[in-house]
């Protein structure tokens, strides 16, 4: 097959571990499509015990540049990895093709595995062996290895939400801008680091493209443990969902929003959440303060009947002293001086004496104790330890606090966890929303995610003194008059 390199730089990199006898025919099996400028090979020989740096030194073949390179020390398959990837990035590569030094990838397989990419309908290429399924047992593929591949492909897809015929191939093409965009450095230096390369891809949104290759099973040497890199695979995939619900925080699987990302939907409405109960506790005709995280509740908040202002994040209005309800909606965690935050809004509220409704995260929350209780304790984008969160509360220390700063508690709630945001509105979320306020009923210091206070500003001594000289004066008025 003929193709254009369009002025592409690809960069054939090829991992080798005690490759001695197969090297030199991986690398004289590249296609003479790929035998002119722009084309290069690297080799990095993972400090094998063989003689496999010395046979790529041997190799010579004519229109086929090879750059010999050989690790300090054994870096295992996934930083074997790192080093070629980056290795293509600082030398301005475009495109970069894994392919394995002991020849069980067919490199005659590059041009057509390249398509996709030089006609930029694709990020990454795949070369699969389970597009027709048969193929890669008649290719010599153990039973055992046809069936475990099968079934975590299978798992890792409804994890996913991903439909990739096979996960674990090791003939990959990578667009090295995209490469560019993730984080495979914080990736694993063992085997499960193709698992961890491809979530990132998909979480990133980019292209993967599965191409179909022949199964070939020689007599080359397996240094994969079966049971190891399925286990690995396994917590790889489980760690990236709870990541993503915002139990447990994982570098590898947080990608920095890039410009141009929308921002994210905050709005939890439809089912139990600090937004939807403050909707409910609105008042129509109310004049209504609002500290969120959402700005669009404003609009909902509005079709209730209530004239909304929107405060500024971390800033006191010139007089909140009008306002008859005022909304602190998964704020107060983000003051590094909570106290003094609402001392200072009773003060500005004068003698008036407007309903306060605070929610912030219930550190307390059983996800969190169950962090605690293995040892981790690691903040996240979202949830309960967001990275921007200044204080943490428990329903104890938050009624302490309101309570000092002089606010009388008038209701306690504890709200369940956002199932239907992390999960999306389904069967399974709702079940688990009940479940959940069930459970909150019991123990919600311990089962609810959320705290709900709604507290009455009183005056202060001051302005309580003010309002005492006031009212005594009207009263002697009265009297006299009488």
């Amino acid at each position: 097959m003929s193709i254009d390199l369009a002025n592409k730089r690809i960069l054939v990199f090829i991992v080798a571990y005690n490759a001695e006898k197969t090297i030199a025919g991986v690398l004289s099996r590249i296609p003479a499509e790929l035998r002119r400028p722009g084309v290069e090979v690297l080799v990095i020989d993972d400090f094998s015990k063989d003689q496999t740096f010395q046979a790529g030194l041997q190799f010579h073949a004519d229109g086929l540049p090879v750059t010999m390179l050989r690790t300090p020390e054994n870096q295992g398959y996934g930083g074997n990895q790192k080093l070629g990837y980056r290795y293509a990035i600082e030398h301005g590569f475009d495109i970069v093709a894994l392919v394995h030094g002991d020849g069980q990838y067919a490199p005659e397989k590059l041009p057509d595995l390249l398509g996709p990419l030089l006609a930029g309908e694709a990020d990454a290429v795949f070369g699969s062996r389970m597009l027709a399924k048969g193929d890669a047992l008649k290719g010599g593929m153990p039973l055992y290895k046809w069936i475990g591949n099968q079934v975590l492909t299978a798992f890792q897809n409804w994890l996913l939400g991903t439909r990739l015929s096979e996960f674990h191939s090791g003939y990959r093409l990578y667009s090295v801008p995209a490469l560019r965009r993730i984080p495979f450095e914080r990736n694993s230096n063992d085997f499960h680091f193709d698992t961890e390369i491809i979530v990132q891809f998909v979480l990133r949104g980019l292209r993967i493209r599965e191409l179909p290759i022949p199964t070939f099973y020689g007599d080359e040497i397996c240094h994969v443990n079966g049971l190891k890199y399925a286990g690995d695979v396994v917590k790889t995939m489980l760690g990236c969902r709870i990541h993503q619900l915002g139990v447990f925080f994982d570098r590898r699987f947080d990608l920095d929003p890039e410009p141009g990302d929308a921002p994210a939907a905050n709005l939890k409405l439809g089912y139990p959440s600090s937004h939807s109960i403050a909707v409910e506790l609105a008042r129509p005709g109310s004049r209504l303060l609002l500290w969120a995280d959402a700005p669009e509740l404003i609009e909902v908040l509005a079709r209730k009947g209530a004239c909304v202002s929107l405060a500024q994040s971390g800033t006191m209005p010139p007089d909140p002293s009008h306002f008859d309800q005022i909304f602190l909606l998964d704020t107060i965690e983000h003051h590094p001086a909570p106290e003094q935050f609402v001392e200072n809004l009773r003060a500005a509220t004068t003698r008036a004496r407007p309903e306060v409704v605070i929610t912030t995260a219930n550190v307390a929350f059983l996800a969190t104790r169950l962090m605690l209780l293995i040892g981790r304790f690691n903040y996240n984008r979202r949830g309960i330890l967001d990275l921007t969160h200044c204080r943490l509360f428990t329903f104890k220390s938050l009624r302490a606090l309101m309570h000092q700063a002089g606010y009388k508690i008038l209701e306690t709630r504890g709200i369940p966890a956002p199932f239907p945001k992390a999960l999306g509105d389904c069967p399974i979320s709702r079940w688990l929303l009940r479940l959940n306020s069930l459970l909150i009923a019991i123990a919600p210091g311990l089962f609810a995610y959320q705290i709900l206070l709604r507290v009455k500003a009183q005056p202060t001594v001051k302005n309580l003194l003010a309002e005492t000289i006031d009212t005594s004066a009207e009263l002697r008025q009265k009297i006299e008059k009488a």
